[in-house]
């Protein structure tokens, strides 16, 4: 590991882009979390933005202090030291995500270089859907350096399979050490080989068996999938998975956590933005860490980055 100098945050203004479901929720989240002092929400629907913003206003009598702003000019971001951006078309029923690119590729083509203007030395955190893609076209159109442009990724997918793993092995969720990896979107893949709890594989408990174990994988990927089919949207898992990435980076945690980022010769990989382990700090992912693939799992990460490569023309 490098050497590595702490560093404590006096100020931190968060932006939010988009003030729908996934936005408004971990907007909430945030300012529960009582961690930034300034938050700003941005939405085309000037109305929704102010809506909220007062909404919000109002619980503050119980809430440590925070300034709250709203709108729907990009100006009102300026100086924000993270950058959530959740704005574009939703996956409706029978969507996937790699659906929405063109509608949501161009919304991105108009925001993401104002928003670099105004703050230029902040942290974009890609939320928007087909998140891979988009990171991959936020990094291009932003020009930051690649750690401070990034996916939530297979983050969410990652604590969907602990979450799965667990109800048949019960063991707490927060011991499993099981990744899922690349596109957050049906070319993901588990990492069983080196899927374990204090070191043990998993393999190795009783009565739980590679069809047990595939059978998580599936229902973790359909997930979204289910819960867009029964409520219309995902937003609730999504917003704490934005929580805590705010949480790791105002802490300068650097918690070892699966994000999307823009490869740059892991694995052999280049050009594609997919989900690996990243250490993730108060200046964005300070590092990348390659995990031990399984010859299986190297073809399913290289079919994953030719799914992604072949959108994101």
């Amino acid at each position: 590991m490098p050497n590595h100098e702490p560093h404590f945050q006096d100020k931190f203004k968060i932006s939010v882009i988009g003030c729908g479901n996934v936005g408004a929720t971990a907007a909430h989240t945030m300012l529960l979390s009582g961690i930034p002092n300034e938050l700003t929400l941005i939405d085309v629907n000037k109305d929704r933005a102010n809506g909220l913003l007062l909404d919000f206003q109002h619980s503050l009598s119980f809430l440590p202090y925070v300034k709250i702003e709203a709108g729907n000019d990009l100006k009102k971001t300026a100086n924000s030291d993270l950058i959530v951006i959740t704005a574009g078309a939703r996956q409706q029923p029978g969507q996937s995500r790699l659906d929405l690119i063109n509608t949501n590729r161009a919304i991105f083509g108009k925001m993401i270089p104002q928003l670099a203007k105004h703050s230029p030395h902040s942290i974009l955190l890609i939320v928007t859907n087909p998140v891979d893609v988009l990171t991959h076209e936020a990094w291009k159109l932003s020009k930051f350096p690649r750690e401070r442009v990034f996916g939530t990724g297979t983050l969410l997918d990652t604590s969907r399979l602990q979450y799965h793993l667990s109800e048949l092995l019960k063991i707490n969720p927060r011991d499993i050490q099981a990744f899922i990896l690349g596109e957050h979107g049906d070319t993901s893949f588990p990492v069983w080989s080196s899927a374990n709890i204090a070191g043990q594989s998993i393999f190795k408990f009783p009565r739980f068996t590679q069809k047990k174990a595939d059978q998580c994988y599936i229902d973790t990927r359909n997930a979204a999938y289910r819960i867009i089919h029964d409520m219309g949207f995902t937003c609730y898992s999504i917003a704490i998975v934005i929580r805590e990435i705010m949480k790791a980076i105002y802490e300068d945690a650097r918690i070892v956590v699966p994000l999307s980022t823009v490869l740059k010769g892991q694995y052999g990989l280049r050009d594609v933005a997919l989900s690996i382990p990243c250490v993730l700090g108060s200046r964005g992912i300070a590092e990348t860490i390659e995990v031990p693939l399984s010859a299986k799992e190297k073809k399913l990460l290289q079919k994953s980055a030719a799914t992604l490569k072949s959108f994101g023309r």
